[in-house]
């Protein structure tokens, strides 16, 4: 029998590369494959890339330097080293890839990436493979399932493609170039993921998609299926407790997704909405289809039908001609809507995109010092929001041991992290906690009651501090 190779994928990047790197094991399992998390005894190492920041895209050169080290190491040891390039950085700089890196042996794109083990076979015979097209069919129909023992390994919270691509052009996303048009996958097909995962344990599911919320996959009744929809269907299936999804346009929240947080105890009353200024002068330059005023009456309209809701957001600060003006609007903004937490990011100039060509270019110096204060707030505000559960019960659904002996750590609703002293029989359910203190970011409690699943009602809302 064959040994079996082994293989190491380091992900960048948004939760879609996350996904998009456990499917690829499951796509190579079938050849032989098993994971590991030492490059050093790795047959393959795929690094699965993401383009949206410069910094991201050059960590990749960086890191392919490393491996050109451990490949002559390999060779030197009598074995041999395959090095594959994945995700966005792929899609967009295919053949550059291949000019500056002759370490890599394989660039494949998001689109193509069931397409890896033709790929292997490729290089394997010409020294070199490439496949970063758009394909007609759908890469999820290729897919295998994944193995029973996987989906336990990984824990209770998975993570589930719904959609791909964008239709927004913002003129700062390389996301319409590297991933393509909006593609919504068939509500059947999302089902049965979904009661794979149910059936081997999982308990959270976090539906994702660039833009998750312009969702629109054919339904059993052959008719399109808003995101809601989708949520409320999926919320009948057994075994699910929790259901998450990211990332969100403001301009794609529909009734039937505020209806789901009214109606759903099972969907976590927390949203990420991204907004990334609160100048509509920057925002109508960025492309985002929506004022700084639609985006505060989206958020109403969540807040009107679920008051214990929270969001997150990302900020994009020193965009081409940001004035401080327009910086102070972006200012205002987050301390009218209060954040339980957000990314924050200085702009970076993506080539191809609309935005990279743009005169007024915002000094260095000025982006570091506005990001500081931007951050500062945000910090301010996320700590508020997270002092606000201690002496609150709030339930956790508890994933795995912690790192001290007899501490078992799970998140609340909010995604904060909370510990406990507590049996390992534990994980898997969503008990009440009683909040004792906070430690940086990470709940500290005690169980407070029956091992069993309360009500959502049963945990009170945290005040947030919001400053308006």
């Amino acid at each position: 029998m064959n040994e079996p190779r082994k293989l190491h994928i380091k992900s960048y990047g948004c939760q879609m590369n996350v996904y998009d790197a456990q499917r690829m094991v499951d796509t190579l399992a079938p050849e032989g494959f098993v994971e590991t998390a030492a490059v050093d005894d790795a047959d393959l190492v795929i690094l699965n890339t993401c383009h949206i920041r410069e910094k991201a895209a050059e960590k990749v050169y960086s890191e392919l330097g490393r491996l050109r080290e451990a490949k002559d190491e390999a060779r030197r040891a009598g074995r041999a080293l395959t090095v594959a390039v994945a995700g966005c950085v792929a899609q967009a700089e295919g053949e550059e890839i291949i000019r500056r890196a002759p370490v890599v042996d394989v660039v494949v794109g998001p689109q193509s990436y069931h397409h890896l083990p033709q790929l292997l076979a490729r290089a394997r015979q010409d020294g070199r493979a490439l496949d970063t097209e758009f394909p007609l069919d759908d890469k999820f129909q290729h897919l295998p399932a994944p193995r029973p023992d996987t989906i336990r390994a990984r824990g209770v919270s998975a993570f589930v493609t719904v959609q791909e691509g964008c239709d927004k052009f913002c003129t700062f996303c390389v996301v319409p170039y590297t991933r393509g048009a909006e593609v919504s996958r068939p509500v059947k097909r999302i089902v049965e993921d979904v009661r794979r995962l149910a059936d081997n344990g999982v308990r959270e599911i976090t539906l994702i998609g660039q833009n998750v919320n312009a969702f629109h996959g054919e339904g059993p009744d052959g008719r399109p299926w808003p995101l809601g929809r989708l949520l409320e269907h999926l919320a009948t299936i057994e075994g699910i407790a929790r259901l998450r999804y990211s990332t969100s346009h403001p301009r794609d929240v529909d009734d039937s997704l505020i209806a789901a947080h009214r109606d759903l105890p099972s969907l976590m009353p927390f949203v990420h909405l991204p907004v990334q200024s609160g100048s509509d002068r920057i925002l109508a330059a960025m492309n985002r289809k929506h004022t700084a005023d639609d985006y505060r009456r989206v958020i109403d309209r969540f807040r009107a039908a679920c008051s214990q809701i929270a969001f997150s957001s990302d900020f994009i600060v020193g965009f081409p001609g940001e004035s401080e003006e327009d910086f102070a609007a972006t200012l205002a903004l987050i301390e009218q809507i209060g954040y339980a937490g957000a990314y924050s990011f200085k702009y970076s100039p993506r080539p191809g995109t609309p935005a990279a060509e743009m005169p007024e270019m915002v000094a260095t110096a000025v982006m570091d010092e506005r990001l500081a204060r931007l951050q500062d707030l945000i910090d301010r505000q996320q700590a508020a929001f997270n002092a606000a559960m201690v002496g609150q019960t709030v339930d956790v659904l508890f994933e795995r041991d912690a790192r001290y002996p007899g501490q078992i750590v799970g998140r609340t609703a909010y995604l904060q992290p909370a510990h406990v002293l507590a049996p390992p029989d534990i994980i898997g359910q969503v008990l009440p906690v009683a909040v004792d203190r906070l430690e940086r970011y990470s709940l500290i409690g005690q169980l407070a009651g029956p091992q069993q699943i309360p009500p959502r009602s049963a945990s009170a809302s945290p005040t947030v501090s919001t400053g308006a």
